[in-house]
């Protein structure tokens, strides 16, 4: 019988506005979120101590990504640049802009396959499960 090796799964949460550009009802408004990430970590081995990785080292790498580009910012579309910039230059706000509109599949899709594995890359663990809460109801998952 084949184990299946251990995880190690941490919580960030970070608040942030967001609209859909096209969307069919309000969501084409901004409006922002309590967001919660939940990343599941693996590797093929456990370190000395046991651990996948110290659940401290996601924090810090991961949540400071996080805390630099998206808590507290306006994300996104990059099509949407006109309204990024009215924002930013009447009230100093962080914009960040996604080459997609900023849905939480979109994003927890970018988080996965673009910003975990060059964040992890010296850590030896693979980001293979992300969580995207928009709100405590509904959430997006993306996975390697």
């Amino acid at each position: 019988m084949t184990r299946t090796p251990p995880t190690c799964t941490r919580r960030i949460e970070f608040d942030a506005a967001h609209r859909v550009m096209q969307h069919e009802s309000k969501c084409k408004n901004l409006h922002g979120h309590r967001y919660v990430i939940e990343a599941t970590f693996a590797a093929t081995g456990l370190d000395t101590l046991g651990r996948v990785i110290d659940f401290g080292i996601i924090k810090e790498v991961l949540g400071q990504w996080i805390d630099d580009n998206w808590d507290h910012a306006t994300i996104l579309f990059d099509k949407d640049e006109a309204l990024g910039s009215s924002i930013s230059s009447h009230t100093g706000q962080k914009i960040f802009y996604l080459n997609t509109n900023p849905t939480a599949e979109n994003m927890a899709d970018y988080l996965i396959h673009d910003i975990c594995p060059a964040l992890f890359d010296t850590h030896n663990v693979t980001c293979t499960r992300l969580r995207l809460y928009e709100t405590p109801n509904c959430y997006a998952e993306s996975s390697v």
